[in-house]
């Protein structure tokens, strides 16, 4: 039944129509962009992690009328209440609460699972989702180290799993459009790039020791992270900031614009990676750098930089997170969904406005009508085997650059790359990072 399923959901091309792209960006709402595609057969998926953007996710897939939220998996008891919630006064159906999501994998009927949980838990989980059958739409970044990322792919190829990483931005025209222009010439050959993000996080303290509450179920949110205390610091977000299951800013805002970057360079693999940087503006708990610089240089003759500023949030080229490309006869900067190209002069000679509205800083949901699009072309992927923007070897690649940078920054090295597959060259500190420990018993295996 379930294969029949699923080859019904690849095949199947009836109600469906064309995104008119120019037609429904301006002015865009919740009820019309809901109804982007018609369908038939709903996607029914299952969401894991829904207290933040999980929860984004799950509005989301639930407007989507070829989409079906089936069920609901969180650790945290009251997150997944008010999601089940949210996702009935949009559907008009309640998705059951199903906490532990390697029991929600059980139901057949599920055909997607949706990872928003911690870094520590994408991959891990991804992969037990791809061997129950399932496909899978993973938040950035799709692992928590190199290792993982390539047992991604491999898992992907192995169980034939539609994985499509949540670096959303390939899917938003405008930025779709920019990139365009780079690869036709519009500043002539592009030679390096340069990413950025910032912001003022605050202080996290010096944590304490607390009993775990009865609403959560600590060590399933664990998982396949070496046990550690709780602390009243760490759930629900600033976990990012702790190495056991976060991976700084490199990889929480930091995929992004270098994911951008790679796909405006047409780059995959560098040849020489340093990064430098800290935890400079507080002292704290918090472990990875709030400030940092990633450079890497690649063999087709370019480079890219990324700074993050998690404590300092004075703009670039006046914005707060964003990516300019520099050529031999100009420059792109790529803002949001929106994009100027300027003359060696500095003189605009073109430029396109977002039409949708986007809160860069917004920790839960930035830019909800233009991801929908990144949805249905995951949809797509599914149903009649579409090209994805995002597919799991271009997620990895991607990933990979911001953990480079940061294996560079832990190890103090600079960082030699074999260009065909991205693996560290002669360097045994540095490699000691390509993996991590598990707990025992919860290691990802093909």
């Amino acid at each position: 039944m379930k294969a029949s399923r699923r080859d019904f959901l690849k095949k199947t091309t009836k109600g469906t129509a064309a995104i008119m792209l120019g037609s429904m960006l301006p002015g865009i709402s919740a009820a019309s962009y809901a109804r982007i595609m018609g369908a038939n057969e709903r996607l029914r998926v299952g969401m894991m992690g829904v207290n933040s953007r999980g929860l984004a996710l799950a509005n989301n897939y639930a407007r989507q009328q070829n989409c079906e939220v089936v069920s609901v998996s969180d650790v945290d008891s009251r997150a997944a209440a008010k999601c089940v919630e949210s996702v009935f006064k949009i559907a008009g159906k309640k998705p059951k609460d199903v906490p532990d999501f390697r029991k929600a994998l059980e139901n057949k009927n599920m055909d997607a699972l949706i990872v928003a949980a911690p870094d520590h838990w994408h991959a891990p989980a991804a992969i037990l989702a791809a061997k129950a059958g399932k496909h899978v739409y993973l938040e950035k970044p799709c692992s928590h180290n190199p290792h993982e990322g390539e047992l991604l792919v491999k898992v992907a190829d192995k169980y034939k799993s539609v994985i499509q990483m949540g670096n959303q931005r390939r899917s938003w025209p405008n930025v779709e459009a920019a990139i365009r222009e780079v690869h036709e010439g519009a500043i002539g050959r592009a030679y390096f790039a340069k990413g950025w993000y910032t912001n003022n996080r605050k202080s996290i303290g010096q944590g304490k020791e607390i009993a775990v509450p009865e609403w959560l179920n600590y060590d399933l949110w664990q998982g396949p992270a070496p046990r550690r205390a709780l602390k009243d610091n760490l759930i629900h977000y600033n976990w990012h900031w702790f190495w056991n299951w976060g991976t700084g800013e490199a990889l929480n805002n930091g995929t992004h614009m270098i994911d951008l970057m790679r796909w405006g360079l047409g780059v995959d693999y560098p040849s020489r990676v340093v990064s430098a940087g800290g935890r400079y503006r507080f002292s704290d708990d918090w472990e990875t750098p709030d400030t940092q610089v990633i450079t890497l240089e690649f063999p087709n003759n370019t480079s890219m930089t990324w700074e993050g500023r998690s404590c300092n949030g004075r703009t670039v080229e006046g914005n707060s997170v964003g990516v300019i490309f520099y050529g031999e006869k100009g420059s792109l900067v790529i803002d949001g969904n929106a994009y100027t190209i300027f003359d060696l002069d500095n003189k605009v000679v073109k430029e396109v406005k977002n039409q949708a509205i986007i809160d860069p800083r917004n920790l839960m949901n930035p830019a909800e009508s233009l991801d929908a699009l990144h949805i249905q072309n995951f949809v797509e992927g599914i149903r009649k085997g579409a090209k994805l923007n995002a597919d799991i070897l271009s997620g990895y690649q991607s990933t990979l650059l911001c953990q480079l940078g940061n294996i560079s920054l832990r190890s103090g090295n600079a960082l030699h790359i074999d260009t065909s597959n991205g693996h560290i060259l002669n360097d045994t500190v540095a490699q000691q990072y390509w993996t991590r420990t598990y707990e025992q018993g919860w290691e990802p295996t093909l």
